[in-house]
This record gives C-alpha cells, sequence and structure tokens, in this order.
C-alpha cells in the first residue's frame, strides 16, 4: 500500500510537469507555425521514459515462471504479457504531454488532423520505447556489454544537437517537423511498432526458457581459485567475508549489481569532474553522497535475499547470523574506499574536498548503513544467485520503499539543516563525528537487528522457503 501511495504521487508530479511542458511546446509550436515542433524535444523525452521504466515495468520473462506449468501456449503467454505492457497505465501517462499540445496547437495554424496526428504518433513513439526497452533490459540482463545499445541509439539522437553548425542535424530535424504531423508518418511508427513486438515476442521467448529450463552450458576450466586465505585470521566472521567477495564475483545476478553500480559512480565522477552540469552547491552534495551510498542501497536493499538460498544453513549454528550481518558491513564498508578513489579527479578539479568526501564516507558507513541494514528483519524473499531474466527484481514491500528513500533523502535534510546554522567546514565536520560514531557503535545495533531476526526467524524462513 505505502508503495502504491508512493506511485501514484509520483505519478502525480510527472502528469503536472508534462502538462507544463506540452503546454510551453505548443506555444512554441503556435508562434513557429510548425505543428510538430514537439518531436525536436522527442529523443530527450525518450531517454527520461527509458530509465523511468526501469523502476515501474517489469519483463514479461520475469513473470512468465509461474505460467509454465499451466494448459496455456507458452508464446500467446509471453505475447499477452507484452500487449499489457504497450497499453499499460504508464504509457498512457504521456497522455498529460500529448493532449495539452494537440489541443493548444489547433489554435493556432495547425488543422485538426494534424494535431491528432501528433498526438497519435507520440503515443506510439511511447509504445515503442516500451518494447525498445523490454529488449535492451532483457539483452543486459545476458552481458552488460548490451548497455552499449542504447548508448549508440539514444547517443546518435541527443549528441548531434549539441553541436550548433550541423546541417545533416537541421536537416533530419526539418524532416520530423515536415513529416511529423502526417498521418504516414504516424503508419511507420505503427509499423516499426509492430516489428519490435514480434522481435521482442520470439527474444523473450526464447531467453526465458532457456532460464526456466536450466539448460546447461559447457562448464569453463576453473584455472585460479581465490582462497583469500589472510581472512582466516579474522575466524567466522573470515569465512563469512570469503563469502561475500566470492558472491560478488563468481554470480551473475550478485556481480551484474556490483558492476552497474561501480559503472554508474564512474560517469556521475566524470561528469562532476570535468563539466558545469552540477555546478550548484545542492546538487554537488546530493551526488557527492549518492556515490557514496548507491552500492549500499543497491544491495542492502536485499539484505539476506541471497542467504535465503541456503538460510537453514545459516541457523544451525548460534550467533552465525550475526558473523554474517559484522562480514556483510566489512565488506561494505571497505566497499566504499571505491568510490573515494574515483571521484578523487573531483577533488582535484576543486569540485568537492577532502572534508566533504570523509563526511559523506562516514555518514554512509555510519547512519546510511545502519538504516538499511534494519531490513535484515524484515527481508524474506529469496533472490537467483544466477537468474536474472526470470529472477525476482521488483520491491518486496512497502518498507523496503520507505527505508530506501529515508536512506536516500533524510541524510540530505540534516545537511541542509546544518548549512542553515553552520559554514560548510562546521557542517562536514558535525557529520563526520555523527557518522563516526555510528560506525564505531556497530557491534551495538547489529546486536540489536540479529536479536530482532531470531524472534521473527520462523516467519523468516517460510517466506524465503515459498520464494525459492
Amino acid at each position: 500500500m505505502i508503495a502504491k501511495v508512493m506511485m501514484y504521487l509520483g505519478s502525480g508530479f510527472m502528469a503536472v510537469y508534462l502538462i507544463i511542458i506540452g503546454m510551453a511546446l505548443a506555444v512554441l509550436s503556435n508562434e513557429e507555425g510548425e505543428p510538430a515542433i514537439l518531436f525536436i524535444a522527442l529523443p530527450v523525452f525518450l531517454v527520461f521514459d527509458f530509465f523511468v521504466r526501469f523502476a515501474v515495468q517489469q519483463t514479461p520473462a520475469v513473470l512468465l515462471k509461474p505460467y509454465m506449468l499451466l494448459p496455456l501456449p507458452r508464446r500467446s503467454v509471453i505475447e499477452s504479457f507484452l500487449v499489457s505492457s504497450i497499453f499499460s497505465g504508464y504509457n498512457f501517462l504521456w497522455l498529460f504531454l500529448y493532449v495539452p499540445y494537440a489541443y493548444i496547437t489547433i489554435s493556432g495554424e495547425a488543422t485538426l488532423m494534424q494535431a491528432l496526428a501528433v498526438l497519435f504518433s507520440g503515443i506510439l513513439f511511447v509504445m515503442i520505447n516500451s518494447q525498445w526497452y523490454l529488449i535492451v533490459r532483457t539483452l543486459v540482463a545476458r552481458s552488460l556489454l548490451w548497455w552499449l545499445l542504447p548508448i549508440v541509439v539514444y547517443g546518435a539522437f541527443i549528441v548531434p544537437m549539441f553541436f550548433e553548425d550541423s546541417t545533416l542535424v537541421d536537416n533530419f530535424f526539418d524532416s520530423m517537423m515536415e513529416w511529423g504531423a502526417t498521418w504516414l508518418f504516424s503508419l511507420v511508427c505503427l509499423l516499426l511498432l509492430f516489428a519490435l513486438f514480434r522481435m521482442n515476442a520470439k527474444m523473450q521467448y526464447r531467453f526465458a526458457y532457456e532460464e526456466i529450463a536450466r539448460e546447461e552450458k559447457r562448464p569453463r576450466t576453473i584455472r585460479r581459485v581465490s582462497k583469500f586465505t589472510f581472512l582466516e585470521r579474522f575466524g567466522l566472521v573470515g569465512e563469512y567475508l570469503k563469502l561475500e567477495l566470492k558472491s560478488n564475483m563468481r554470480n551473475k545476478a550478485i556481480r551484474s549489481r556490483m558492476i552497474m553500480s561501480i559503472g554508474l559512480i564512474v560517469v556521475l565522477s566524470l561528469l562532476i569532474a570535468y563539466t558545469d552540469i552540477y555546478d550548484s552547491v545542492i546538487m554537488e552534495n546530493f551526488w557527492c553522497y549518492y556515490c557514496f551510498a548507491i552500492y549500499g542501497m543497491t544491495t542492502l536493499v536485499k539484505i539476506m535475499g541471497p542467504e535465503g538460498n541456503y538460510i537453514d544453513l545459516l541457523m544451525v549454528h548460534q550467533e552465525n547470523i550475526l558473523s554474517l550481518l559484522k562480514a556483510k558491513y566489512y565488506f561494505h564498508v571497505g566497499v566504499l574506499l571505491v568510490p573515494f578513489i574515483i571521484m578523487l579527479p573531483a577533488v582535484i578539479e576543486g569540485k568537492f574536498s577532502l572534508m566533504m568526501m570523509f563526511a559523506y564516507m562516514l555518514l554512509s558507513s555510519g547512519l546510511l548503513y545502519f538504516t538499511l541494514f534494519q531490513l535484515a528483519v524484515y527481508n524474506k524473499q529469496t533472490l537467483p544467485l544466477e537468474q536474472k531474466i526470470t529472477g525476482k527484481g521488483n520491491v518486496e514491500n512497502g518498507l523496503q520503499l520507505v527505508i530506501e528513500l529515508v536512506a536516500m533523502f533524510i541524510p540530505m535534510v540534516m545537511v541542509g539543516v546544518l548549512f542553515l546554522f553552520f559554514d560548510e567546514t562546521t557542517s562536514y565536520f558535525i557529520m563526520c563525528v555523527v557518522g563516526l560514531v555510528m560506525t564505531l557503535t556497530h557491534p551495538l545495533w547489529l546486536r540489536h537487528i540479529y536479536t530482532r531476526m531470531m524472534a521473527h526467524r520462523y516467519d523468516n524462513l517460510v517466506g524465503f522457503h515459498a520464494t525459492r
């Protein structure tokens, strides 16, 4: 219920912004006398839509598994999910952009048929983007190198827009404005949607069936096995540290989350260091904190999910879970050194200060991890270690969403309050103190979390068994 309320609120804000943008573009269209001027900004809208879909849309393959045992044609099941993704409520949310635009342009030089053609083509582009997103997400689940595909496709439209003297780009947008208000253009969009639908149906069926059938691949020869013997001196905690390291190295689902998080940190750090896109104080502070927080927020929001595959073994000995929690905490604290090193170019360029970096690193190891580790008490959904196409990737309960939002924004609220009363250096010093205290007291709050986990252990075991 909490997750639904948050989604409805987000949809409401998005609808308001789309109406404002649609009206502004319609006024510009009337001034220029071009009914399809909306399509100049369409690549930007589609990129935004593409990334929003990671939060609101799943691949049909994720939902396919329960239907494989029913007497239903498997291809029909895939196609029905694809049709539902085309006619989802989120797609029609974009009507808040196109309808005001079409209504206002009619009062200008556009005819009724031209306005309707722009409206129809615009919503078709959103549906095309939904099928394109499903294709990309399915391919990315198999190999992260497929991220190059959307980068190349969207980049081919957006990057030329930054070149002022580009005859090719001008001709392209002139053609879009000339043909965008015609029904012939809408027909081309409809044919493209159908082609992507057929391609998507074939791909989803093939990849999902391979994963569900657990088709064996030829095993690779293991030439070297990392034993991490230096961790043996730390006893049981060291053994669980080995498990954490090897899970991130060997298990496909866990490894992909780690690579994507580090890749995002690299991109954000380069943007901050070498561009002026985030030069405001608020944005610099937000992204500095986010670079430290992103890996923990990606993995710890699902804490104990991977362990749900073998949770019974962890319950055999007393305080096994406590040692596991300590190992997870030490591992994630160690991971904070990675964004610290990656963001050093921003320090060299003068965008970040070392005091600021230490403040957010300690705030992450203290306050952020304290907040996210609370989910260990309530998470009871097993996450697959290898499956990524048919595996579960959605929010398990509303509490996960609430805690993730709190972890993202509460520290920034605290920073804003500190900046009101103190200068930046004093504010960062206070943040360092708060983060250091929370970090040093981790044995106390980890034991408290462990005690509460044991009180919920039977309920959690049932949940882990039911979702394997």
